[in-house]
Parts: C-alpha cells; structure tokens; sequence
C-alpha cells in the first residue's frame, strides 16, 4: 500500500459506497482525511465514518457541504484549508444515478445530474485546485463511470454527466501538468446504494453480459484511488482507470 502519511484528502460523497470505501483506503495509508456529506444527510452518517476510520488509527473529520453550490463548495475548501492547509488529495466521487428513458426524462432529473455528476466536479476542483498550484503539488482523482466511455440505456443524463467528467480530467490534466496530476477512475457497476433506483432486470443483464461474470465490490476500486494517490501515480495523468470487470474494454 502508498504511504501517504502527512497528506490530507478530500473524499466527496464519503458517507458510503465507493466514497467510504476511497475514504477508508487513504486513512489506512496515512493520510488525514476530510469526508464531506451533503446537507439534508444526517451527520451522524459522515461521524460514522469518521469514527470508523479513527477507530482503525486513522484520522479524519467530517465537512458537510452540496457539491453543486457554490457557496457550500467555497466554505468547505476554505474550512479544509484552514485546518489542513491546501488539498494534496482531491476526489471527486460525489455523485448520483437515476434512470429514465430520454424521451420520458423530466427536465429536472436531467438538470439534477448534471448539476450534482459535473457541475459538483468543476466547483469543488475549481477552488481546491489554486492552493495545489501554489505549494506546488497535488492529486486530483475523479470518479467517473464506464458509461462515460461507452454510454447506457435509460442513463443518457448519467453517462453525459460521466463522459464529460472524463474529458474535464484530460484538459485539465494538460493544463496543470506536471505540477497537478489528474486522473479518473471508471468503475463498471458497483454494488451500493447507488443502484437501489436501477431495476432489478437492467442489474440482472448486467451483470450476465460482463465477461467478470458479476459487478463489482467497493474493494474493487477503492485500492485504485490509493495507488493514483501515491508514488505509483507519479507518472499518470490524463488517464482513466477502469475497474470495470471488462465492460468497456477502451
């Protein structure tokens, strides 16, 4: 495992699945850790967090802000920084999936997803990114999805919002280098909550058509984040890794 001892993280979206998974990983391997939770989650979901990491030896605090406003997005840099100093660690994982037809989406749910699946990416890169630039250093992971990469039925708006998270880590990764690196991850379908508003019949196709035969585990992809966080991840970026059992294949 990366021995990131004496660096600090922002997990967005840590209070479960792929989030905590990534939250847990890099605590174990050193670094102190911020796990932000939206407003309208109780807290208690980001203190068990919390309180599991510490009780692992690890170290961690709680930061609740909506990624896809600015104002929450600007107090909650400014509150890590504070404390921490600038982010060495930034991933943006926040996200959410919902499932429709496009010729029957409400524009709502499409505005939703884009606001929160990438807009909540550019605001919280936008203002952690200049104190990366200033101490000359920084990792920004970004949690994208295969159906950024090969799109989905019934998730036009998710894979839109996830193909354009992928090309944002290509620019920008141009555009920083080398003093910032930028990645992505690009899980296939991955067992959490996430999937609780998917059908039973898409996950049951699914998971017959990957050629790993099943979905995925959080602990699939969370050692991935680590390893673009650590000294293995000094020669990425612009990449897009994906644990994704086979399923896009790019």
């Amino acid at each position: 495992m990366a021995n990131l001892s004496g660096k600090s993280a922002l997990v967005t979206g840590a209070t479960r699945g792929i989030g905590r998974g990534i939250a847990e990983e890099l605590a174990a391997a050193g670094a102190t850790v911020a796990v932000n939770y939206p407003p309208g989650e109780p807290a208690e979901t980001a203190v068990a967090v919390v309180d599991a990491i510490e009780a692992d030896g690890g170290t961690a605090f709680a930061l609740e802000a909506d990624v896809s406003d600015e104002d929450d997005v600007r107090e909650m840099i400014s509150a890590f920084e504070q404390r921490e100093g600038p982010v060495d660690i930034l991933v943006n994982n926040a996200g959410i999936l919902t499932q429709s037809k496009l010729a029957d989406m409400p524009v709502e749910m499409w505005d939703e997803t884009i606001n929160v699946d990438l807009r909540g990416v550019f605001l919280v890169t936008r203002f952690a990114l200049p104190g990366m630039l200033d101490q000359g250093d920084g990792r920004i992971i970004n949690v994208a999805s295969q159906l950024g990469i090969k799109g989905g039925e019934e998730l036009v708006h998710y894979s839109a919002a996830k193909g354009g998270v992928i090309a944002m880590t290509r620019a920008l990764a141009r555009e920083v280098s080398p003093t910032v690196t930028v990645n992505a991850i690009a899980p296939g379908p991955i067992v959490t909550d996430l999937l609780d508003d998917i059908s039973p019949e898409w996950r049951e196709a699914k998971e017959a058509e990957l050629p790993m035969g099943r979905l995925g585990r959080v602990k699939d992809v969370a050692p991935t984040a680590v390893f673009l966080a650590g000294e293995g991840g000094d020669y990425y970026t612009g990449q897009v890794l994906s644990p994704d059992g086979g399923d896009a294949m790019h």
